[in-house]
């Protein structure tokens, strides 16, 4: 049961806290956590809610002088009755205050609760307040500690499926049997939910396919993925190809390659730190985010997606849990690739919600203090949109411009799409389509292919290098529409970026201007 956040809550408790802030979605766990170690430092464990006051289940008969007391504690009512109630138990207990992210605009109840904390103290008790997020008023910023309970790691959902199964097999003798491999790969397969949402996956696979068997453990990853889908912010992503379906960007593959190791246990012996992530800059269509998910096929990751705008424009969510969430999901995942693209659309969407600074500044801190394998790559089209701490190094590993595709690397991008569909890329005269496609992006000269490819459809014939020619022809290139701001973008990028291509008149490029 997380073993790092029960040894933090324990030691707190034990080094004599009265006021924690635990923070999580998951209010069963989170009190099955808190039990265990109120049990393990030798005090009651009492929670109190907004409707049913203080658990009078969980609280000896009090004489009868503490009756009035107790009695405005258990019953409904507002924080600061609650505290009244606290504050009539004497003996130690640690007092779960549930719903505390709705309670904590109360002055007369936290002017009360700073009052007790000495008395609280001084009674071995400790109030712990339990919320998805908690904003802890400034009268208590300095009074409490803060606990954030992960998700379940994947011992903890082996340990949580082995005990569902040995329940279903005695219920289910008829049903498929299954071994410890298929126990850890449900598990593995299952990172990301929640405890709760985790059993209701492997109980409806497993009903579903009568049994854990191969097809429930995929069963389970999509219904992990629908479970996902209510994350607002965060989305998970399918790439079939690799690093060799990106044409061009040598330099940057290279990069990719050369750490594509560094996240075992064998690189941090060797002392290299976890790779953070990569910003990529530049020509909007020119690889970066196909950069993006080829590297999590490369290196056998989960891809995830943050959206930053949808942050701020769920309405089931606050952006603070919304962006909480999303980076729960992805360490619990980790080693994975989490990819944000155009991150300053995410910035410009935030100008208008009054919390915006406090979420970034939040996501910000992670991004440079984040321990978990998670790889960060995100893309920009627009670098004055982007606030200046994120270019601050610590952020990312490093920072690279993307630019137009180089006369080679045009070449190399036909032959990837003509071969992606179905034919022969040397039936072609490649060097020859290449010239002719100056100043076009990947992705245009991936519509020339299939451009060519509709005429030569509707005229019942086979594509021909005329066809390909004619769609070049056809084409407006970006370049010629957004000229000034391309040109503005590499001026900017020399000096501050490295080129993500190694092609020597992209070097000679960036020397001249």
């Amino acid at each position: 049961m997380s073993t790092a956040c029960a040894e933090e809550l324990q030691l707190l408790i034990r080094s004599g806290w009265s006021l924690i802030a635990l923070e999580s979605s998951e209010e069963d766990r989170a009190l099955g956590l808190l039990r265990r170690i109120a049990q393990a430092t030798e005090r009651r464990c009492i929670t109190w809610t907004l409707a049913s006051g203080l658990d009078a289940r969980e609280i000896d008969s009090p004489l009868e002088e503490r009756k009035a007391k107790l009695a405005a504690g258990s019953g409904s009512g507002s924080l600061n009755e609650g505290v009244i109630g606290i504050s009539a138990y004497e003996d130690p207990a640690v007092f779960a205050v549930l719903d505390a992210h709705r309670l904590l605009d109360d002055p007369m109840a936290i002017r009360r609760l700073r009052d007790r904390l000495p008395q609280i103290a001084a009674r071995r008790q400790v109030v712990v307040l339990l919320g998805p997020v908690l904003h802890l008023p400034v009268e208590l910023l300095r009074e409490a500690a803060t606990v954030e309970l992960p998700l379940p790691n994947e011992a903890e959902l082996l340990s949580l499926f082995e005990r569902l199964h040995e329940k279903r097999e005695a219920a289910n003798p008829s049903d498929a049997s299954s071994n410890s491999q298929l126990l850890s790969a449900a598990a593995r397969s299952a990172l990301g939910l929640t405890g709760s949402e985790a059993v209701r996956v492997f109980r409806k696979s497993c009903a579903k396919l009568r049994g854990l068997n191969d097809d429930a453990v995929e069963e389970i990853v999509r219904e992990k993925r629908r479970a996902l889908g209510r994350t607002p912010a965060l989305s998970f992503h399918q790439f079939d190809g690799g690093l060799e379906d990106v044409g061009g960007l040598g330099e940057l593959k290279l990069w990719l390659k050369d750490r594509r190791r560094a996240f075992g246990n064998e690189a941090q012996s060797f002392g290299l730190p976890t790779p953070r992530g990569l910003l990529l800059l530049g020509v909007q269509g020119c690889g970066k985010s196909l950069c993006a998910k080829a590297v999590a096929r490369e290196w056998h990751f989960p891809l995830l997606r943050l959206d930053l705008a949808a942050t701020f424009s769920s309405g089931t969510q606050s952006p603070e849990q919304a962006i909480r969430e999303a980076v729960l999901v992805a360490e619990s995942l980790a080693p994975a690739v989490l990819w944000i693209d155009e991150i300053e659309k995410g910035f410009a969407a935030s100008e208008s919600d009054p919390s915006a600074s406090r979420v970034f500044g939040a996501f910000l801190t992670w991004l440079s203090e984040k321990n978990s394998p998670v790889f960060v790559v995100a893309t920009a089209n627009d670098v004055t949109a982007l606030p200046t701490e994120l270019l601050r190094r610590g952020r990312f590993d490093d920072l690279f411009f993307v630019d137009l595709p180089t006369e080679n690397e045009r070449a190399e991008i036909f032959a990837i799409h003509l071969r992606r569909r179905g034919r022969d890329p040397l039936q072609f005269k490649l060097a020859d389509l290449a010239a002719q496609a100056a100043r076009l992006s990947g992705a245009e000269i991936e519509q020339v292919v299939t451009a060519a490819l509709y005429g030569a459809f509707a005229e019942t014939r086979e594509v021909t290098e005329s066809d390909l020619e004619s769609a070049i022809h056809d084409t407006v290139p970006l370049y010629d529409t957004y000229e000034e701001r391309i040109k503005e973008l590499r001026d900017w990028a020399k000096g501050r970026a490295r080129p993500a291509s190694v092609d020597a008149k992209m070097v000679e490029l960036f020397a001249e201007r």
